[in-house]
């Protein structure tokens, strides 16, 4: 039978272990000395209890203790009680060396995570991002893994230790008195049901408040992202109080949480104090009758009461254990989503292309059940400049994604240069490619940083030179701090035609051997229009450039025209030639004319 490969999740977080294993090692020895001293920290009571205050003689046990004795009861006072100053010391410098190393260890842990899957989700395909609320993504981000932080750093270990504690106290005890040790053992079937049994029930509210959470944190994103329009419409009060209705459901599940939670420390609490209640009384009964002393029984019910004080520990932890396995398993389930597009082993890097575009009758749907586009042909010479035409929905997008490789085709192939685009490594087909969006998509960073973003090791020469190939130039040197101007986010302190301009430098920085450009024009003023179109002149000269544009004026004078309908392409010429052929073409024409 083929062993079962350990998850992603798993992979990561056993990696990172075993780069820390020196730390973890330190770790580990702290809490086996932080257990020890524990368990020791009860006998100087029994010793000054039993062999000072009531002078019993020594057991042979002890008989290493007799050169203290012999100074005199006052040095052997003395000496005991420092001892327990001694043992606290220990406990203390042992604890604060393991809570250090297990935190440290689990900040690693969970930055290594955070960051890896930050990365595959940047991996994966559109498809993916476009069925995902990003309120969730963003929960599982930072949120679910913030939870596994407190896991990782320190109650792994602390678990451990209050275990082996667990243990040692109990044989301890067991070798003091068994009978007393069998009252103990009757709570204990109590306690395994406030642990096990709540502890199921606590996963699945757990499970559920996690999904609220995500579901409350996408209402907020998607509110933030739209507030303009909420304003302009004066819906903020039903959006309030659908975002009340929302969060009044996850704050519901997390008192549900906290309730059961706060049962199972409830159990542990009474279960231990019957535990106690029962030994103190038979304890004292067998004192009376001298068959234990005073000390043994003060050592007793300290152990007693240091061994249920973990278990009511470990209550506690066991919901921190619930959470944090709820979030591995909201983390690991996107880590095993594995990415739709992928290079291929035999991949080529993609580089000086000359930029010819070809189609071969390409058929591509979203996964509804329609194509979006239906067995699509056509070619584009290296320096064309070509444009995409067709009413809203008929595919023209969906194009330009395919040849970024953002979606791969179900039938048919695209090739560039001749080489079917899935031979080429993602990465450096993008690098070849030239893309500014109709949306223009800045960053809250400074103009320098957004338009390097196509080139990061851009210089500043570089940078200006791309900038006043756009026409950006002038209105960037007018901010207050030039190229060191801080953007609003996605570039809000900008009017729509210095956001389109910048973008276009980013772009043209890259010095691309293919432009594609969607509908670069349909949403800036008529002087960013023609600036741009005058940007596209002059980057031309042997690059091959495809435009997606509705506004038939920027059109005249481009190469070739594909007229897209229904997810086909139904005409194809020039400007002149298509408006003679009186067709689809001619009718948008009109249309717009109109």
């Amino acid at each position: 039978m083929r062993k079962k490969e350990p998850s992603k999740f798993n992979r990561i977080v056993l990696n990172q272990l075993g780069e820390v294993k020196g730390n973890l090692f330190v770790a580990a020895v702290c809490m086996i000395c932080y257990t020890l001293t524990e368990l020791l920290a009860p006998w100087p009571f029994k010793i000054i209890f039993d062999h000072i205050l009531l002078v019993e003689p020594l057991p042979s046990s002890l008989s290493f203790l007799k050169g203290i004795f012999q100074r005199g009861e006052i040095f052997s006072l003395v000496i005991f009680s420092l001892s327990i100053f001694l043992i606290a010391i220990c406990k203390g410098l042992f604890s604060y060396l393991q809570i250090y190393m297990t935190s440290r260890i689990g900040y690693q842990v969970v930055d290594t995570l955070r960051r890896e899957l930050f990365g595959h989700l940047q991996r994966l395909s559109l498809s993916f991002h476009n069925r995902a609320r990003s309120g969730e993504l963003l929960t599982k981000v930072t949120s679910d893994t913030n939870i596994l932080k407190d896991v990782f750093a320190g109650s792994a270990l602390t678990f451990t230790s209050h275990l082996f504690t667990i243990i040692g106290m109990f044989a301890i005890m067991l070798a003091m008195n068994w009978k007393l040790t069998l009252i103990v053992l009757a709570t204990l079937p109590v306690l395994s049901y406030a642990l096990f049994y709540l502890y199921g029930k606590i996963k699945a509210s757990a499970q559920t408040q996690r999904r609220k959470e995500g579901k409350v944190a996408s209402r907020l994103n998607e509110i933030l992202a739209s507030v303009s329009l909420v304003q302009a419409f004066g819906r903020e009060k039903y959006e309030k109080e659908r975002f009340e209705t929302e969060s009044a459901e996850t704050f519901e599940e997390s008192i549900r949480t906290a309730r059961m939670e706060a049962a199972t420390t409830r159990t542990v609490e009474i279960v231990s104090a019957v535990g106690v209640c029962a030994v103190v009384f038979f304890g004292s009964f067998q004192a009376l009758q001298g068959r234990m002393t005073p000390g043994e029984v003060l050592v007793f019910i300290a152990y007693l009461n240091n061994m249920y004080k973990p278990i009511r520990n470990l209550a506690r932890l066991s919901a921190k254990f619930v959470r944090a396995k709820v979030s591995a398993e909201r983390v690991s389930e996107i880590l095993e989503i594995e990415p739709e597009i992928q290079d291929r082993p035999d991949a080529v890097e993609a580089s000086d292309l000359k930029g010819e575009i070809v189609f071969k009758e390409v058929s591509f749907d979203y996964g509804g059940g329609r194509d979006v586009l239906r067995k699509v042909s056509f070619s584009i010479l290296p320096g064309q400049k070509v444009a995409l035409v067709g009413a809203s929905g008929a595919g023209k997008s969906t194009i330009v994604n395919l040849i970024l490789r953002l979606y791969d085709p179900q039938g048919g192939a695209i090739l560039i240069d001749g080489i079917d685009i899935k031979r080429y490594r993602r990465e450096s087909l993008r690098r070849e490619i030239g893309i500014v969006l109709q949306d223009s998509i800045l960053f809250g960073a400074t103009v320098k940083e957004n338009i390097s973003y196509g080139k990061p090791q851009a210089t500043q020469e570089e940078i200006e030179a791309a900038a006043r190939r756009a026409h950006a130039h002038d209105f960037i040197t007018s901010l207050p701090e030039g190229y060191d101007t801080v953007l609003g986010e996605r570039g809000s302190t900008l009017s729509g035609g210095q956001r389109q301009r910048i973008s276009l430098a980013r772009a043209l920085i890259k010095e691309p051997s293919i432009l594609v450009l969607d509908e670069p024009t349909s949403a800036v003023d008529a002087e960013s229009a023609t600036l741009i179109q005058d940007a596209l002149i002059n980057f031309q000269k042997g690059r091959t450039i495809l435009v997606i544009v509705h506004q038939f004026s920027a059109i005249k004078h481009v190469d070739q025209i594909f007229v897209i309908k229904d997810g086909e392409v139904v005409e194809q010429g020039t400007h002149d030639a298509l408006l003679e052929q009186k067709g689809h073409y001619h009718q948008l024409f009109e249309f717009q004319l109109r």
